[in-house]
């Protein structure tokens, strides 16, 4: 098994303190921001950033159904962790200031992958896919912040 990762960023029209207090609202703003390829939306604790638990079910592919359990940190200022309980999933945000009111967003996610010819397609194509979902997700993240 080798570790599989998907990077995304995107440079936002908004102060990063903004742009991060938006990913962190469990509560309101994040449902918000996903695609349809997340359903079950669900925050079980919390809301606001740490300490927070939420659920979702992320459909990668029409085969590829993950249902989340996240444990939500923020172990540095501009960062936030979302732990999967239920795999080996990592999701990290990470929001840093990149000029007067503007911001960069960088999501990356990492997991354990398969091994064997599975695991080649899944270190393969995998990343694309989640790429593509995680820059829509960024895209509704900017537009929502940029009002």
């Amino acid at each position: 098994m080798a570790q599989v990762e998907a990077t995304t960023e995107r440079i936002i029209a908004a102060d990063a303190e903004a742009v991060f207090d938006a990913l962190t609202d469990y509560k309101d703003t994040r449902a918000k921001l996903l695609s349809e390829h997340f359903s079950e939306y669900e925050v079980r604790q919390g809301g606001d950033g740490d300490g927070t638990v939420v659920h979702w079910r992320l459909q990668a592919t029409s085969k590829r159904v993950r249902d989340c359990l996240l444990d939500v940190t923020e172990p540095t200022d501009g960062q936030l962790v979302e732990k999967d309980r239920n795999s080996s999933m990592v999701t990290t945000w990470t929001v840093t200031p990149a000029g007067e009111g503007r911001s960069k967003a960088v999501v990356t996610t990492v997991w354990q992958g398969a091994g064997g010819i599975g695991g080649f397609f899944e270190r393969t194509f995998a990343p694309k896919g989640l790429g593509r979902i995680y820059d829509e997700v960024l895209s509704r993240l900017a537009t929502e912040v940029e009002k």
